[in-house]
C-alpha cells in the first residue's frame, strides 16, 4: 500500500502556473507594453491632433499599462492563484469594454458618424462575452476553493491517504 504524505500533497496544492499558461501571459505582457508604448508615443509626439483622439490615446495607454500590470503580478506571484487571475482578468475587460461602449456612445451622441453607432454595437457584444467570462471565472474559483478545502481536510485527518491503483 503507497501512501501519500502531506507534504506530497500540499507541494500538489502549491503548484505554478502551467508552461502554456506562462507563454500566453508572457506574450500579453509583451503585447501590452507595445501597444503602451505606441499609443503614449503618438499621444505625446502628435499636439496638434484633435481632443478626442488625445483622449483615445491615452486611454489605450492607460489600458494597455493595466494589461501589462496584470501580466506583471501573475508572473510575479509566488502563490497559488486558483483562477483568482482569470476573476480578476474578467473584470477588467468588463471595465475597459464598458469604457469603450461608454466612449463610443459619447461620440455617437456627438453625430459625429455612424461609425460610432457600429462601434458601440461591438462594443456591447464584447461587454456581454467579457460578462460571460467573468460569470464563468466565479464559478470556477469556488468550485476549486471548494476542492481546496476538500483536500486540506483530507490533509488534516491522521490517517494516511491510499493512492488508487497502488493497494498490493
Amino acid at each position: 500500500m503507497s501512501r501519500v504524505s502531506a507534504g506530497d500533497m500540499q507541494r500538489l496544492l502549491a503548484t505554478e502556473l502551467s508552461i502554456r499558461a506562462r507563454l500566453l501571459y508572457t506574450a500579453l505582457l509583451l503585447v501590452t507594453t507595445a501597444m503602451s508604448t505606441l499609443a503614449t508615443a503618438l499621444w505625446i509626439t502628435e499636439p496638434g491632433l484633435p481632443v478626442r483622439t488625445q483622449v483615445a490615446f491615452m486611454l489605450i495607454a492607460a489600458i494597455g499599462l493595466s494589461w501589462t500590470a496584470f501580466a506583471g503580478w501573475v508572473l510575479t506571484t509566488r502563490r497559488v492563484l486558483l483562477a483568482l487571475d482569470q476573476v480578476l482578468a474578467a473584470r477588467m475587460a468588463v471595465a475597459f469594454c464598458g469604457v469603450f461602449v461608454g466612449g463610443c456612445s459619447a461620440v455617437a451622441w456627438m453625430g459625429v458618424g455612424a461609425g460610432a453607432y457600429l462601434a458601440a454595437g461591438f462594443g456591447v457584444v464584447m461587454l456581454i462575452v467579457a460578462l460571460a467570462l467573468l460569470a464563468r471565472a466565479q464559478k470556477r474559483v469556488t468550485w476549486l476553493r471548494a476542492r481546496r478545502r476538500a483536500l486540506e481536510d483530507t490533509i488534516a485527518r491522521p490517517a494516511a491517504i491510499v493512492v488508487k491503483g497502488d493497494q498490493e
